[in-house]
């Protein structure tokens, strides 16, 4: 072997290496344990970020250690090629969202793969061909006829810079997640899947999930929202309202009903809409109310705003008249679109009835002796439990909350206004986009037959890939040759929905076409999908603990209720893993915003302790200010390219970097010394296996003829299998299991064998490193092996651990003198207490502390000597 480490030669040859043998094609038929391993597949937004590098490198460090350990793996890789950043970016450049779209991903895949990951590329889907858009449109087609998709119009988030709706998911702090515009509210007609069908299925099911964080399935529960309640109807009061009717409202404290001062509705509720008839006030109010986002946290942070519309409505239990207000924070689509409001035992109520002067009515003391303030909010004022007894309620004094449920919804049931109801707070999932790049819906509109699925012989519904957007309307609705077409019921002239889908539809079930990829007859192979699915261990960020997760949960059970998958769940693990950060530097500029630099620009200057004092920018010698570590962003301008990475280093040094800096679900500080460390290591490592070949024949292990110090490195070796083997199969803490791999280079340094049996011990601890850090730096390991005489290390099975060499003939005790550490000692593994006792007296360094014969000596056996004197 060459005697220095040269990754740029190293890597590119091993990479050839496993493309020629298709080292990592998982095999549909085989008889080993399956192990599906799978990695959030990207965006091909041009090149790849630390972000990617880091969830790509855990995902193979676990797909090549499953395989090592004798299962049969698959890793896949494929492409969420669809959205509107390909648009914007088409727009930008005059070129078609294809042509964009397809060199990012060919630039791409090279970088991946000059990562050396162990992906099955045979696999490959990409979400923008027809040949997987098909089957997504197939689907869309069979739910359609079901009702599980179905059209209606509704108030929408509108995001007015990208002309598009948004999911309630993609509303963050009211504004676009991607244009980042103040998002507005439109009615307009759309597409929606049924998952509040699939509601409870998706809360029960989470329990399933016992490889999923917590803190992921404590999101999902919440964004589900199962909730206890009732239905509660309010009559109208025809002299203010001036026709009768009733208002109905869902209420989970209908026991509070009795501290009812007033119901809200919302903007585009029937009776704020009769209410704003003749009055330019509320039409004013109103139009300011649907201009705001529909998105429910948005809700929550929001100023509350209202107007009285001088409707009343009349109280189902007193007959008391309750002003009808209409206000911002309440949503139309959510519900009735109406609230009960009970302002002294509802934070938000309390505000609002604070703000506007209305009246607050205490229905519930504490049994704690917690006073009632009508002008201070306690979160006790709304407690569901016995710390609370019902007050000022006529015949539902003393009650508990419980009793106080029961009693008051018994009554409304009796006289038929209100019913025992459990909703969600999860609503129906709107996938219509009204923009260009994505999946065309399979409806075509007919003026005799209706909205007509595309039949199965005319799928796909073909997306042409030749246009140029102009940031107008979608350009599919000004393609005659795409939207005219004929009805294929009645065979009259008819136009296609022009509509293209939430790109989140493909991410949903990308999983499972992995298993059968040229599959062309279906959406899936059953066979395969059951032969790899669930996904064993999924890993992506904590980001897409509703978006995506919660859809892709969606999905598998639709696929399921078609018959093409079993089981209810799509991933049997989850690995969320953190961020990377780095150091930010920036200007103030004039109009207050910042200037942000790139840290490879960047120069500081130290205190004799290391730490940064100033910065200075190497393109002007300028000073600029340090902001601390963020999240890698191109808005912070703080990203480390991965490609000169690579380059400067070889992918190795990166992939070691990123699984030794931190466990893969804490966020890793980017660290150009780390880099460098890692690095000097892997010289380390080859410089070591270099001068061990150098020493010429190595005898074959004879384990009954081991001087001690060969006998401790192989104990030192095995003690290193086990220990690594747990880290990564069961903690996934990758750091710890390479850091007992540099452990175990320093003892092989400091045995330096020369001769015989040492060779042979030194022989098998470097192997031993050598395997076990293979799923971690691939290439250099894969060389390094064969260097030492063996094939393939990626057919190379796991090492086990030898449990004779972790036998000990001694041990080494600590002796303390009146319990400080003074000095160790080593003792037969069977000495008795008598023995230890008379040799650690006996240790010259520990007599010098015994003027006087000790008061007493306590062997604690296997760990310390302690001597009182």
């Amino acid at each position: 072997m060459q005697e220095n480490y040269l990754p740029q030669d190293i890597e590119p040859t091993v990479q050839a290496q496993w493309a020629d043998n298709n080292a990592f094609a998982a095999n549909d038929n085989s008889d080993k344990p399956k192990y599906y391993c799978l990695s959030m597949f990207p965006y091909p937004s041009g090149k790849l970020h630390m972000g990617h590098v880091r969830n790509y490198t855990i995902g193979d460090v676990l797909a090549r250690f499953k395989k090592m350990q004798g299962f049969n793996v698959l890793q896949p890789m494929g492409w969420d090629a669809f959205g509107l950043p390909a648009e914007n970016a088409a727009m930008k450049n005059n070129v078609p969202p294809a042509a964009w779209t397809y060199s990012n991903i060919a630039y791409m895949k090279k970088q991946l793969q000059s990562l050396g990951l162990a992906i099955d590329w045979q696999r490959e889907v990409t979400t923008c061909k027809p040949d997987y858009y098909r089957w997504e449109q197939w689907l869309f087609t069979r739910l359609f006829q079901k009702g599980i998709i179905y059209k209606k119009s509704g108030i929408v988030n509108w995001d007015p810079v990208d002309n598009t709706v948004l999911a309630n998911e993609q509303v963050i702090d009211g504004k676009g997640w991607r244009s980042g515009a103040v998002v507005e509210k439109r009615e307009i007609p759309m597409y929606y899947f049924k998952i509040t069908a699939y509601a409870d299925q998706l809360l029960t099911d989470l329990d399933q999930l016992d490889g999923w964080p917590e803190q992921v399935k404590t999101m999902q529960r919440n964004w589900i929202g199962k909730s206890f309640g009732a239905d509660i109807i309010f009559d109208y009061d025809q002299d203010s309202i001036g026709q009768a009717g009733q208002l109905k409202v869902y209420s989970t404290r209908p026991d509070t009903l009795m501290g009812a001062t007033y119901v809200a509705v919302a903007a585009e509720h029937p009776l704020a809409t009769l209410a704003a008839e003749k009055n330019p006030a509320l039409q004013d109010f109103i139009a300011e109310c649907k201009a705001g986002s529909v998105a429910e946290a948005d809700m929550a942070t929001m100023e509350k705003k209202g107007v009285a519309t001088g409707f009343y409505v009349t109280h189902p239990l007193t007959g008391d008249k309750l002003p009808v207000w209409i206000a911002n924070y309440v949503l139309w689509g959510y519900g009735e679109g109406a609230v009960m409001a009970v302002p002294a035992h509802d934070e938000r109520d309390f505000e609002f009835a604070h703000k506007y002067q209305l009246t607050i009515k205490q229905v519930y003391q504490s049994t704690t002796g917690a006073e009632f303030n009508v002008d201070t909010w306690q979160d006790w004022y709304a407690n569901k439990d016995d710390s609370i007894r019902s007050i000022n309620n006529g015949k539902y004094d003393g009650l508990s909350f419980t009793a106080a449920f029961d009693a008051i919804v018994a009554d409304l049931e009796a006289t038929q206004h209100g019913t025992r109801k459990t909703q969600f707070r999860l609503r129906d999932w709107g996938i219509s986009r009204q923009r260009y790049w994505g999946c065309p819906i399979p409806i075509i509109h007919c003026p005799s037959c209706g909205d007509v699925p595309v039949p199965d012989h005319q799928l796909p519904v073909v997306l042409p890939e030749d246009v140029v957007p102009d940031g107008g309307a979608s350009p599919l609705k000004r393609l005659p040759e795409f939207y005219q077409t004929t009805c294929p019921s009645c065979g009259g002239a008819a136009t296609r929905e022009t509509d293209t889908m939430d790109t989140f539809v493909e991410s949903s079930w990308y999983y499972a076409r992995y298993a059968s990829p040229q599959c062309e007859t279906g959406m899936v192979d059953p066979q395969a999908a059951n032969t790899w699915l669930p996904v064993d261990q999924y890993i992506g960020g904590i980001e897409h603990a509703i978006l995506h997760l919660l859809y892709a949960r969606f999905f598998h059970k639709l696929m399921r209720d078609e018959g093409l998958v079993q089981g209810d769940e799509p991933f049997k693990r989850l690995l969320t893993q953190g961020m990377v950060l780095a150091d930010t530097y920036y200007r103030e500029m004039p109009d207050g915003k910042k200037d942000w630099f790139n840290p490879a620009d960047v120069a500081l200057e130290k205190d004799d302790k290391g730490r940064a004092i100033n910065a200075i920018l190497t393109t002007d010698n300028q000073p600029v200010l340090i902001g601390g570590m963020e999240k890698m962003s191109k808005s912070k301008n703080n990203g480390v390219d991965p490609q000169a990475l690579i380059d400067q280093y070889g992918a190795d040094t990166a992939r070691l970097f990123m699984m030794f800096a931190s466990p893969p679900d804490q966020s890793l500080e980017w660290s150009d010394a780390g880099v460098e460390g890692a690095h000097r290591f892997l010289k380390r490592l080859w410089r070591s296996v270099y001068l061990h070949q150098q020493k010429g024949f190595i005898p074959a292990l004879d384990v009954a003829n081991l001087d001690n110090n060969s006998r401790d490195l192989r104990r030192k070796t095995h003690e290193t299998i086990g220990k690594t083997t747990d880290d990564i199969a069961r903690r996934f803490t990758f750091n710890t299991a390479i850091a007992a791999i540099m452990e175990l280079l320093n003892s092989v340094q400091k045995l330096d064998a020369k001769e015989g049996q040492a060779l042979a011990v030194e022989r098998e601890a470097l192997e031993a490193a050598i395997l076990i850090l293979s799923p971690i730096v691939p290439h250099i390991a894969e060389k390094l092996w064969q260097s030492l005489g063996h094939s393939d290390i990626v057919n190379a099975a796991w090492p086990m651990v030898d449990q004779n060499a972790l036998t000990r003939s001694s041990i080494e005790l600590m002796i303390q003198v009146n319990g400080k550490l003074r000095g160790k000692i080593e003792v037969a593994v069977d000495a008795d207490n008598a023995t230890v006792e008379q040799l650690a007296l006996a240790k010259p360094e520990i007599q010098r502390f015994l003027e006087t014969p000790p008061k007493k000596v306590i062997v604690v056996k296997g760990k310390l000597v302690n001597i009182v004197v």
